[in-house]
C-alpha cells in the first residue's frame, strides 16, 4: 500500500514508521503523501487510541526536505509547503489522539517540525535537533515557528533558528523540547511502556485534551472557561467518566474502554 512509509493498526495502536533510510528518511512528495493518508488512516479508526511515529534504524528520525529530489523544490516553495507540508501538520494536531514520536535518531528541518507536532517525544540519547533551513538560506517551516516559541520561548526560539546549530538531547530535555531521554536500546521498551497507557487510558477525555491545549494558544481565559465547561459536559455522559468514578468509589483499577 505504502512506498516510504510502514502502517500497522492493531490492539488499540497505530504506528507510522519512515523508511527511506538511504537518505536518511528525507522528506519528498510521496513521503509527506504517504505520512498524511496514514495520519487520517489511524485518525479514523475507532479502534486506534494511540499513535506512534517512528523511523527505521537507529541514526536518523528525519534529515528535512529531500534537497537532492527536484520535485522538492520546485519554482513556489510556499505551494509545495501549502500541497505536502501543511496536510501532514494539521492532521497530526486536529486527530484527537496522543501522538508519541519514538525519536529514534536526529531530526532536522522539517524532520524537526514534524517531531515537534506530536504530542510527546521520547528521544534516544545519541540524536540531536537541528532548524538547519538558515544554513540553505530558508527560514523554519512546517510549523516550526508555531511550535518553538510557545515550548522554549520567543528568544531561545530565535536563537535556534537563526543559528540552526545543533541541540542535543540533555538540552532539548531541559528545554521541554522532549519528553524523556534514554539510550537507544531502552528507547523501544519505554515508548511501549507509554504506549500501554494510552491503550488503557480515557481516550475521549484525552483527545479532548488535546483539543482544548491547541485551541488555547489562541484563546482568552473566558473563551477557555466556556471551552472546558462545554467539554466536561461531552465527557460526563460517557462509559469512562461512569466507569472511572465507579471504579475510585470501589477501590480498584478503571477499565476505560475509549468511549
Amino acid at each position: 500500500m505504502f512506498k516510504t512509509i510502514f502502517f500497522t493498526s492493531e490492539n488499540g495502536l497505530a504506528t507510522i514508521t519512515l523508511n527511506r533510510p538511504e537518505v536518511f528518511h528525507a522528506l519528498n512528495v510521496t513521503l509527506l503523501s504517504e505520512l498524511a493518508e496514514a495520519f487520517h488512516l489511524a485518525g479514523n479508526d475507532a479502534t486506534v487510541r494511540v499513535i506512534v511515529l517512528t523511523a527505521t534504524g537507529d541514526k536518523a528520525f528525519c534529515s528535512g526536505a529531500d534537497l537532492k529530489d527536484t520535485s522538492s523544490f520546485p519554482t513556489s516553495l510556499g505551494a509545495r509547503l501549502q500541497e505536502s507540508y501543511e496536510p501532514v501538520i494539521k492532521a497530526m494536531r486536529s486527530i484527537q489522539k496522543p501522538i508519541i514520536c519514538k525519536l529514534n535518531g536526529v531530526a532536522a528541518g522539517a524532520g524537526f517540525s514534524i517531531a515537534l507536532a506530536s504530542d510527546i517525544i521520547i528521544a534516544q540519547q545519541d540524536a540531536y535537533l537541528s532548524l538547519l533551513f538558515v544554513g540553505i538560506g530558508l527560514m523554519p517551516d512546517a510549523g516550526a515557528n508555531f511550535f518553538m516559541p510557545r515550548i522554549v520561548g520567543p528568544k531561545k526560539a530565535f536563537e535556534l533558528a537563526s543559528t540552526g546549530r545543533k541541540v542535543m538531547m540533555n538540552e532539548a530535555l531541559q528545554l521541554g523540547i522532549v519528553n524523556k531521554v534514554v539510550p537507544f536500546e531502552q528507547l523501544a521498551a519505554t515508548v511501549d511502556e507509554l504506549v500501554t497507557y494510552y491503550k488503557n487510558a480515557p481516550t475521549v477525555a484525552i483527545g479532548y485534551i488535546k483539543a482544548v491545549m491547541n485551541d488555547s494558544y489562541n484563546s482568552s481565559l473566558d473563551e477557555v472557561l466556556t471551552q472546558e465547561a462545554k467539554h466536561q459536559d461531552l465527557l460526563g455522559v460517557t462509559h469512562d467518566f461512569a466507569e472511572g468514578v465507579m471504579a475510585f468509589i470501589q477501590k480498584r483499577v478503571a477499565k476505560f474502554k475509549g468511549k
